[in-house]
């Protein structure tokens, strides 16, 4: 049967709607990529100008406009800004994602698998996380996902479309990650005559209908700056130079994809594996595709200097529909013992039980409930070993995998982050510097990366403070100006000779970020 039945659709999206939206207004948006989002949409409405976006105030080119433009959609919905009203765009495409992904899976395979897929992609970390989170990512995984599964079922049309709203979402990737995915799949299969039938020329017009007026506007209105920025900064150079160096390692999307697949990673490699071995005709190439897919994803990004935890979510997709088959698969073994599943999940939910009860004792306020929710962990764990052991029930073995991801989800987000949001959030400190006694004639300077969240909260820019330049923490001590300075505990220890700060009066911290005056 290729076709979910209703029951079966509305269960989907119960489970995993409330693994994407529970909690989005419950903690304060996190330092710095969620602020840089909201504050430009707030900022596009304050100047009405919703086409050259702005931060601070200013013109800036770093994303094209299309998540903007939902988050102004929700803003004015909303009657202005809130934490629910910036992240419920980033979290509906999230949804829509993993309907898609759902469908096709149940299209190309049948139901059951297309049932599995979705869940498996829908109570990820990796899903439950970005999906919370107000950032472009989950709009790009919608358009780039419905692309590339567009391809897979031969609508090409909808494909090149889908491919236009991507370059309007993140830029060039939109259309160059799924032409490479699907080029290198034809090659590897010797079909690259299906290229004739694509339409390629016409297509690649559409994609430059939907996505050049846009950069042409900027072209005109901002001149070069836009393109040494925006083409030379935020694509060239993050790909040849990198934004974090002391994230450049081959391994650094390894551990990425061991969290962010949990509660599924125990099944990760056997999936892949019979993907290859157990899958006959058809089936075995569109398998195939998918792990084109999934490998090109993961190579280009290691390969890439610039390394981003949100980079792995367009794999997603790719890997669950792989899983999902998987689980079908095993349901008809008829009670085979599945010896990788169960190694696999030994290790996981072992690691991460012990990963979440350690990880709570580095951070007092969530000790109790990093203890809590490794011990779950592990439970879970132990029960699905004797599903799969003594029972060898697939089903329930995976039915266990998907409370794993609810649970660690509501303990996550219903009680650890609202603890430590503090911590990751310049928020409370923002409000602080607003309601104090202060004197209005002080300088302002903010650290780079609390600017957008501090921007956001106070509608006050500041002065950027750039812990990792060394012109920018010069030109701060050679400001001899009475100044406030919002930054973290940790660097100005670490660079306060450098910018002059030896004498500075701390006048509130908060989870270590904290408010300095100078003498």
């Amino acid at each position: 049967m290729k076709q979910l039945p209703g029951t079966a659709i509305v269960l989907l999206l119960i489970i995993v709607g409330f693994n994407i939206l529970f909690g989005i207004d419950g903690v304060a948006l996190l330092d710095p990529d969620e602020p840089v989002y909201a504050e430009t949409a707030k900022e596009m409405i304050r100047f009405n100008e919703y086409l050259s976006p702005r931060i601070y105030n200013e013109y800036w080119y770093d994303k094209p406009p299309i998540f903007y433009w939902l988050l102004v959609g929700s803003l004015k919905l909303f009657g202005g800004f809130s934490e629910f009203a910036a992240r419920i765009p980033a979290s509906l495409m999230a949804i829509g994602a993993v309907l898609m992904t759902t469908f096709s899976a149940a299209r190309q395979f049948n139901a059951r698998a297309g049932f599995w897929s979705g869940l498996v992609m829908g109570t990820t970390v990796m899903i439950m996380y970005m999906g919370k989170a107000s950032v472009t990512d989950t709009t790009l995984l919608f358009f780039m996902t419905g692309a590339l599964l567009c391809f897979m079922h031969e609508k090409y049309w909808l494909m090149y479309l889908l491919c236009g709203f991507a370059v309007m979402t993140k830029g060039p990737i939109g259309v160059v990650f799924p032409g490479a995915i699907v080029f290198l799949y034809l090659l590897i299969t010797r079909n690259l005559g299906r290229l004739l039938r694509m339409h390629v020329i016409p297509g690649l017009v559409l994609v430059a209908a939907v996505g050049m007026p846009w950069y042409l506007f900027m072209y005109q209105n901002h001149g070069m700056d836009f393109i040494y920025e925006f083409i030379g900064f935020h694509n060239i150079s993050r790909f040849a130079a990198p934004l974090h160096p002391k994230r450049v390692h081959w391994w650094f999307y390894l551990p990425v994809i061991i969290l962010g697949l949990f509660p599924w990673t125990g099944l990760l490699l056997k999936s892949i594996k019979d993907a290859f071995t157990r899958s006959v005709g058809k089936e075995s190439t569109k398998l195939l595709f998918l792990q084109v897919w999934w490998i090109f994803v993961f190579v280009f990004f290691s390969i890439a200097k610039t390394k981003q935890v949100s980079y792995m979510l367009v794999l997603l997709p790719a890997l669950s529909m792989i899983i999902g088959w998987n689980i079908e698969r095993m349901t008809c073994d008829n009670g085979k013992y599945q010896f990788g599943w169960v190694a696999g999940t030994v290790i996981m939910y072992l690691l991460m039980g012990a990963g979440w009860i350690v990880g709570g004792r580095q951070m007092p306020e969530v000790a109790t409930g990093g203890m809590i929710l490794g011990a779950v962990t592990l439970v879970l764990g132990a029960l699905i070993v004797i599903c799969l052991k003594k029972y060898s029930n697939v089903e329930t073995a995976a039915w266990l995998h998907v409370v794993t991801g609810l649970v660690t989800m509501l303990v996550a987000f219903g009680v650890l982050m609202p603890q430590i949001q503090d911590r990751f959030s310049v928020k409370t400190i923002a409000k602080t510097y607003v309601s104090m006694d202060k004197d209005t004639s002080r300088t302002l300077y903010v650290d780079r990366f609390l600017r957008p969240g501090f921007m956001l909260y106070t509608d006050i820019p500041g002065i950027e403070a750039d812990v990792n330049s060394e012109k920018s923490l010069d030109a701060v001590k050679q400001d001899t100006r009475p100044k406030y300075i919002v930054m973290r505990e940790f660097m100005y220890n670490k660079m306060k000779e450098k910018m002059g700060g030896e004498d500075w009066e701390l006048l509130e911290n908060k989870s270590g970020i904290c408010i300095y005056r100078s003498r």
